[in-house]
């Protein structure tokens, strides 16, 4: 935990670089296991994925409408604890990975006319929601929504903010008061490259963050 926030950093797929980042607070790290993203990880040979996920920080593999089977044999080969969903996985997927044990993180598009609507049918199939960019595609896009949509998320389901957020947010997420907001994910606004970190960018935020 950093202060009041949890941190998740996601996107790794570089051993080294995910080591860079071992001493700094974060508390997740996140592994793409969907083949279009340029941070794509489950194509890498099973040592380099094994040293990519050795890590005592939690983690999270991120799919997008994979099926059980596949969850959960990737789960159990990596040791990770978390799930991230981020398609249009059914509320039914969810409930069956936490009942293996597994936490589930649920991607909601943020959508300026229905606001986080579409949140409502996970609410006993995940544990957090991850509130990121709507975008004709899937899987997220690295670009900011408008916040101030927040307002209509009365729910008590924790959820992550997510959506391009990048070293000049600091000061505006620390304002940010909403009673079920417990972190936020950082990825492509803290890169050298697709997967590869900044690690003086993230302990700059981070810090920043917390004063």
């Amino acid at each position: 935990m950093t202060g009041t926030l949890l941190i998740k950093v996601c996107g790794m797929r570089d051993p080294a670089n995910r080591m860079e980042l071992e001493d700094l607070p974060i508390d997740l790290f996140g592994t793409i296991f969907y083949p279009p993203s340029p941070r794509y990880a489950g194509h890498l040979p099973r040592e380099v994925l094994t040293r990519l996920t050795a890590t005592a920080k939690e983690k999270v593999a991120v799919f997008v409408d994979a099926g059980f089977h596949e969850i959960r044999a990737i789960t159990r080969s990596y040791g990770f604890t978390f799930v991230q969903l981020h398609g249009s996985e059914p509320p039914a997927l969810g409930k069956a990975l936490k009942e293996v044990g597994l936490k589930v993180i649920k991607a909601v598009s943020a959508d300026p006319v229905t606001g986080f609507s579409l949140a409502e049918e996970f609410t006993e199939a995940a544990d957090y929601f991850l509130f990121d960019t709507r975008t004709p595609g899937k899987g997220g896009s690295g670009e900011k929504w408008d916040w101030r949509l927040l307002e209509t998320y009365r729910g008590q389901l924790p959820f992550f903010l997510s959506g391009g957020i990048a070293s000049g947010d600091a000061a505006a997420i620390a304002a940010l008061r909403h009673p079920a907001l417990c972190g936020i994910d950082l990825n492509s606004g803290f890169e050298h490259e697709p997967g590869i970190k900044n690690r003086q960018a993230l302990h700059a935020f981070i810090e920043t963050l917390k004063m």
